[in-house]
């Protein structure tokens, strides 16, 4: 059975038992402040677990994108080292949110496994709870436990404890018992030697979980105490790829036809083969999981970059290169070229992937070709280090400086350290490690108080289209307190003006205003699991009150103002570029826009030009908004509204028109385009390969400017002397500085030319080789063609000199190149060692380096220890 009919036969199975059959929420996360990815299929329900939205479809199955780098078995640097675990993978799942409970869940479950699939049920184990002696004081299921004794002897049920059979979401919310089902692949000669069910749980990679039944029947409170939920339901995850391979009858993951033509692929690509050697197999493991997991988070529009969500996407992807780079003798890029067999595997259930193929592999290519650039210059650092080591164990806190700093991978340092005799500090390289992770912790770590409620009402309604101001009641609080932002409180209301951050828009500010006069300022908005979210730093005294409140109307114009301005620069750069120009990004704040878009070239300054005139002449033009809610999204996308990939969307959307520019939208606009008053390109430039940023400003903003330009301008008129065209008098200054550098040059040249005069007769021999340190008053490029100058006529030349200039200190470093070699000279490793007495550092190549400091004393001492290199 191909993975293409497993996986339709899992959605068409639950689809027959009246499940909603949903697509797959994008992997990469982006309006949710508690997650960067989606690492399981229930994420993109969670609101309908905690109750915070109607349920619309009781029961629902999907397959879900997912990627995991930490956990158990998902720590990103064990990935590859079995045949089980991945980063990305898929997940196959069914839900009931109050609807059916454990007897259909395990049922259906094992009329899937046993009749659709028919999977031997001898290979088959299952697990429940088994209760818990600790606070929580839970008993067994043995609700779980009965329903699955009348499919499988008892000798096949297994206790599990809290950490196989307990699901959380978090350390707070919707939890429950869980019930596992493991599958055991093994040979019949194994299978009688050692019992299956003492396998389970155990690591072992033929007896594995494939599907997990949870039963959501608690929350978790924040004083860490359970209640029961006022609905039950069901949440189970199956591992797709485990399932494939259990189906196609292999014993790896990576044999199934979802991994087998990446391998090949990646054969071909490294000339190398797959299952002869463990260190190769990792390697092509790691590169064909690796490469799933970058390509899907690009296709959503995540790019690696050095922060967040962007930094997990190039951590996983310079993992991938580091392991071509030692393993498998790749030196060049090469990942990117894995892309279009990717496609052929899973671009008929992610069209993602073929749609976006050229924009991943631009990416890829140029992440690789950076990182490989970055590996180069590790191995030059880690000589430097090898250099200046005084024993053979290379202190563990220089090792995690080019792992921390530089991205120097750890495992290629210590493959490096051995060939050469030497050995790591691994305790010292750990140290360093957990002293980072727990700063990183406690500068993110929030604690949640439990929600006080006030009021019973869990549709809360946003009513700010249409006012910035409405009178409220408050229906629950809590405090939350964070290293960054301190206390501040979290308030939800019945219905709410203020915007929540989102889609790239700010979140409002604004005030509560109480009927005695008290107020309360709104400091963001945010929303989380569907709901919207107030942060103050104080409560209102009398909470039970209704409230005014007040959205910050300046501040929401402005951004009202720049969110329709990112509308009109996106028809424009499609109408100017070409449709292949895709939004890839934006951020909508008060002070300026942002938009990221796919295009391969550097904008000229007239398409720039003509973007700019474009946008103000529909400003011009006075374009009255044109909005439609809660329309069917089938029907707003068959209106022309465009829809950005990576967004999810609901069944139903708002469209937002000016003009011929329409898209899906849940941001503020202006009410007419006149409103933006005029729109300003502030800059344009690549932010990755094939993707290209601009910043712009609008109302306010460019009035500001304009002023700020007007002064600068009158300001040069000041100086030249209220000239009445100053870019001609600029011109004729610039020609005049241009002829003065020019005669500076030639006095520079004679100064030097008059200076080697003097120098040559300072030349004294030491062991047969001419030496020369000598401070002198040239500048950095007059120091260095002099240096060359003196070496054009000899072979044994080693010459230090030094020069101060406006308080900096430069040293250089000429050493002939027949005494490189005859006397394994280096100037490079020279000036960095004498550069320490200047109270600098520096480098370049063996036969000339520069190094730069900042104390002037230090340069006798240089000087003097120059002679040390040649005795």
């Amino acid at each position: 059975m191909t993975s293409k009919e497993i996986r339709a036969n899992f959605l068409n199975f639950f689809k027959e038992k009246n499940h909603k059959i949903v697509p797959s929420a994008p992997m990469v996360i982006k309006d949710d402040p508690t997650l960067m990815f989606t690492n399981a299929g229930m994420n993109q329900f969670k609101e309908f677990f905690l109750g915070n939205s109607p349920i619309k479809n009781p029961r629902i199955a999907d397959t879900q994108k997912c990627l995991r780098v930490s956990g158990k078995h998902n720590d990103l640097e064990e990935v590859g080292k079995d045949t089980y675990h991945h980063t990305m993978f898929e997940m196959l799942g069914n839900w009931s949110f109050g609807d059916y409970f454990k007897e259909e869940a395990i049922n259906w479950a094992w009329e899937f496994l046993t009749k659709v699939c028919k999977i031997d049920k001898n290979s088959l184990y299952v697990s429940v709870f088994e209760g818990s002696a600790d606070s929580d004081k839970l008993e067994m299921d043995t609700e779980a436990y009965n329903l699955w004794k009348r499919i499988v002897p008892e000798d096949r049920i297994i206790k599990g404890d809290k950490k196989d059979n307990f699901w959380e979401m978090g350390e707070q919310g919707p939890c429950g018992p869980s019930s596992e089902i493991h599958v055991d692949i093994r040979s019949k000669e194994e299978k009688e030697k050692i019992d299956g069910a003492t396998l389970v749980n155990k690591d072992h990679p033929q007896v594995v979980e494939i599907w997990n039944l949870v039963f959501i029947q608690y929350n978790r409170k924040a004083n860490g105490t359970l209640e029961p939920l006022p609905k039950k339901h069901v949440d189970t995850g199956m591992g797709f790829e485990r399932l494939c391979m259990v189906l196609q009858n292999v014993q790896s993951n990576y044999d199934t036809d979802i991994f087998a033509p990446l391998i090949r692929e990646i054969e071909t690509i490294t000339n190398t083969t797959y299952g002869k050697n463990e260190e190769t197999d990792i390697a092509i493991r790691v590169i064909a999981d690796h490469v799933r997991a970058v390509a899907f988070s690009i296709a959503d529009g995540q790019l690696p970059s050095n922060t967040g969500a962007g930094y997990v996407i190039r951590r996983i992807l310079r993992r991938a290169v580091r392991y071509g780079f030692t393993f498998l003798n790749t030196k060049e890029p090469f990942m990117f070229r894995l892309i279009g067999s990717l496609g052929s595997i899973l671009g008929d259930t992610y069209t993602e992937l073929i749609d976006s193929r050229n924009g991943i592999e631009n990416v890829m290519r140029e992440e690789e070709t950076s990182f490989l650039k970055t590996l180069e210059q590790g191995l030059f650092l880690l000589d430097n280090v090898l250099e200046s080591a005084k024993g053979k164990v290379i202190d563990g806190r220089k090792a995690f400086e080019l792992y921390d700093t530089f991205g120097f991978p750890i495992d290629l340092t210590e493959l490096i350290l051995s060939e050469k005799g030497f050995e790591l500090d691994k305790a010292g390289f750990e140290m360093a490690m957990k002293e980072q992770k727990n700063r990183s912790k406690a500068a993110s770590e929030i604690s949640k108080e439990d929600w006080t409620i006030l009021l019973d009402d869990s549709e809360q309604e946003f009513v700010g289209y249409d006012m910035i101001e409405a009178q409220v009641k408050l229906v629950k609080y809590r405090k939350v307190i964070s290293k960054k932002e301190g206390a501040l409180y979290q308030m939800v209301f019945n219905q709410t003006p203020f915007y929540p951050e989102g889609g790239g828009q700010a979140g409002d500010k604004g005030y509560l205003e109480v009927p005695n006069g008290d107020v309360v300022y709104i400091l963001d908005t945010k929303k989380e699991n569907n709901e919207i979210l107030h942060f103050s730093k104080n409560l209102p005294r009398h909470p039970a009150e209704t409230m005014r409140a007040v959205v910050d109307s300046l501040y929401r114009e402005r951004i009202s103002k720049n969110h329709s301005a990112t509308h009109l620069l996106h028809q424009g750069l499609r109408q100017i570029l070409g449709n292949h120009v895709e939004q890839k990004g934006s951020a909508v704040l008060a002070n300026y826009l942002r938009f990221d878009f796919s295009h391969f070239t550097k904008m000229t300054e007239e398409e720039l030009a003509e973007v700019e005139d474009f946008v103000n002449a529909r400003i011009s033009a006075q374009i009255p908004l044109k909005e439609k809610r809660n329309v069917p999204v089938k029907e707003a996308l068959e209106e022309g509204a465009m829809a950005l990939f990576g967004e999810k969307y609901g069944d139903t959307v708002r469209s937002v028109r000016f003009g011929n520019s329409i898209e899906l939208c849940g941001g503020t606009h202006v009410k007419n385009t006149s409103s933006i008053w005029h729109f300003k390109i502030v800059s344009e430039g690549a932010i990755a390969a094939g993707i290209r940023r601009i910043e712009a400003i609008t109302g306010d903003a460019v009035r500001k400017s304009y002023e700020k330009n007007d002064k600068v301008l009158q300001e040069i008129q000041d100086q030249l002397k209220g000239t009445k065209d100053p870019l001609k008098a600029l011109i004729s200054l610039q020609d005049e500085n241009t002829k003065l550098k020019k005669e500076v040059q030639e006095l520079l040249k004679l100064k030097a030319k008059n200076l080697q005069t003097t120098l040559v007769q300072k030349i004294e021999e030491i062991n047969g080789v001419q030496f020369l340190a000598h401070k002198i008053d040239l500048n950095a490029s007059g120091m260095k063609d002099l240096s060359f100058e003196m070496g054009k006529d000899r072979k044994n030349l080693f010459l230090l000199l030094a020069m101060e200039q406006a308080g900096k200190v430069t040293i250089s470093c000429y050493i002939s190149k027949e005494l490189v070699q005859s006397r394994n000279l280096n100037a490079g490793q020279i000036v960095r060692e004498l550069g320490k007495y200047i109270d600098g550092g520096g480098g370049g190549q063996p036969f000339f380096a520069t190094a730069g400091g900042k104390n002037a004393e230090g340069i006798p001492m240089a000087l003097e220890k120059a002679k040390e290199y040649l005795k």
